[in-house]
C-alpha cells in the first residue's frame, strides 16, 4: 500500500457541559483529525492531544507540526508500507506518541478497508458489545455532583468514575456512596494531583470499596505508586504513567499498579495497546479502556479495542451524546448499559460530511 497524501484537520467540538479535572477545565475540544489516503484506500485517526500540553507533554498545534515535518515524509519514503511497519518507521522519532499514533490508526484504517476486514476482527477482539462507564468531573459543589450521578445512573451507565484533587475527594465519594449504594461500581481518578505525602489521606477512600484509584501520583513515580500500594487498600490503577508494554511491565514487576488504564493515543497507537493488553492479561491485570473526549472517530476505534478478552471493566467508552449534543459520526448510543461495536471495514465509521465542515476550523493537505 502507497502512501499518495494525508489530510490534517483541525475541527472544534463544543462540551456539551464544562468538564473539569485536577488540571484544568474544558468547554470546548479541539481535535486534529487526519484522513490518510492511500493508492488502495483512505482511513482516519484522531489524534487525542489536547489544545495545552495539561494531561501530557503533547498538543495539538505540536503534533500537527511533528506529522508536517518529521512524520508524514518519513512514512512517504519508507516507500509502500503497512500498519505493522508504522511504529518501526518512526522510532527514529523520540516520544511523540499522540502524533504517531494517529498516523498508525489512519494507516490501518486505510489498510482495513481496502482489505474488507474490521478493526475489532485485526485487534483480536471477542466480543460485540462492551460494557461502559462514564467519567464525571469536579463540580462547583456535592449536590451537583449528586445529581450528575444520578442522571448517568438513569442512563444506564455501568460504572462511575469521579474525578478528584485535593480538596475534592473524600466527601465527594462518601456523598456518592451514602446517596447511591455500595452497588455501583465506583472509581475515582486523580491525574497526579496528590503525592505519597498523602498516602494517609488517601486510605480514608479505603472503607468506600472503590474499585480503583487511578494515576494519584506523578507519571514519573512509578516507585513512589509501589509504595503507595503498600499503604492503601485500594488498588492503584495507572493511567498516564503507562507508555508502552515495557513500562506496563515494569510497573507490574515492581507492585506499582493492580489495574491498567489502556489509552492508544497515550501509548503510541491501537497495536502498541494490544501488546499492553497482552502483557498485562499474561500477569492476571485487568485491564480497561481510557477516554479522551473522542469524537466518533476515535471512540469507534476504543469500542473495538475494549472488546477484547482482558478489558474485564468497563471502561470510559462513554456514548457521543455524553460530550457532544453532535458527533462527526453517526452517534454512538448506549443501550442497556453497552455500546455496540462496530463491524464494517476499518473502524466501521466515517464522518459525515456535513456535520464535518460545521466544525471545522482548518485543512492542510500534504502531499507526499
Amino acid at each position: 500500500m502507497k502512501l499518495t497524501g494525508v489530510e490534517l484537520r483541525h475541527i472544534s467540538m463544543p462540551l456539551v457541559a464544562p468538564f473539569r479535572t485536577s488540571f484544568g477545565t474544558q468547554t470546548t475540544r479541539d481535535v486534529l483529525l487526519l484522513r490518510v489516503v492511500t493508492d488502495e484506500s483512505e482511513g482516519w485517526g484522531e489524534c487525542v492531544a489536547m489544545t495545552d500540553p495539561l494531561y501530557s507533554s503533547e498538543y495539538a498545534d505540536g503534533a500537527a507540526d511533528v506529522l508536517r515535518r518529521f512524520l508524514v515524509p518519513a512514512l512517504a519514503a519508507a516507500g509502500p508500507i503497512d500498519a505493522h511497519a508504522v511504529a518501526t518507521v518512526l522510532t527514529p522519532y523520540r516520544g511523540h506518541r499522540m502524533a504517531k499514533a494517529a498516523l498508525e490508526a489512519a494507516v490501518l484504517d486505510a489498510e482495513l478497508r481496502a482489505e474488507g476486514r474490521s478493526f475489532a476482527r485485526e485487534l483480536g477482539a471477542v466480543h460485540d458489545r462492551v460494557p461502559c462507564g462514564v467519567s464525571v468531573g469536579i463540580m462547583d459543589s456535592v449536590p451537583a455532583l449528586l445529581d450528575a450521578v444520578g442522571n448517568y445512573l438513569d442512563e444506564g451507565y455501568l460504572r462511575i468514575k469521579l474525578k478528584i484533587e485535593p480538596g475534592w475527594d473524600v466527601e465527594p465519594v462518601r456523598a456518592v456512596r451514602e446517596r447511591y449504594g455500595d452497588d455501583v461500581l465506583l472509581q475515582v481518578d486523580a491525574n497526579t494531583a496528590y503525592t505519597l505525602a498523602d498516602a494517609r489521606h488517601l486510605a480514608r477512600l479505603d472503607p468506600f470499596g472503590l474499585l480503583l484509584i487511578e494515576q494519584p501520583l506523578d507519571e514519573e513515580d512509578v516507585l513512589g505508586h509501589a509504595e503507595l500500594a503498600r499503604l492503601i487498600a485500594t488498588p492503584v490503577c495507572l493511567d498516564e504513567s503507562i507508555t508502552s508494554a515495557r513500562s506496563a511491565a515494569a510497573a507490574i514487576r515492581l507492585g506499582a499498579c493492580q489495574v491498567v488504564n489502556i489509552k492508544p493515543g497515550r501509548v503510541g497507537g491501537y497495536l502498541e495497546a494490544r501488546r499492553i493488553h497482552d502483557v498485562c492479561v499474561a500477569h492476571g491485570v485487568p485491564v480497561w479502556c481510557g477516554g479522551m473526549l473522542e469524537t466518533g472517530i476515535g471512540r469507534a476505534a476504543n469500542v473495538a479495542l475494549a472488546a477484547l478478552p482482558g478489558f474485564v471493566l468497563p471502561g470510559d467508552t462513554s456514548a457521543s451524546g455524553r460530550y457532544y449534543r453532535t458527533d462527526i459520526t453517526e452517534p454512538f448510543v448506549l443501550a442497556d448499559g453497552h455500546l455496540a461495536v462496530p463491524t464494517g471495514p476499518g473502524v466501521g465509521v466515517s464522518p459525515v460530511p456535513e456535520l464535518l465542515e460545521e466544525v471545522t476550523t482548518g485543512v492542510e493537505w500534504l502531499a507526499v
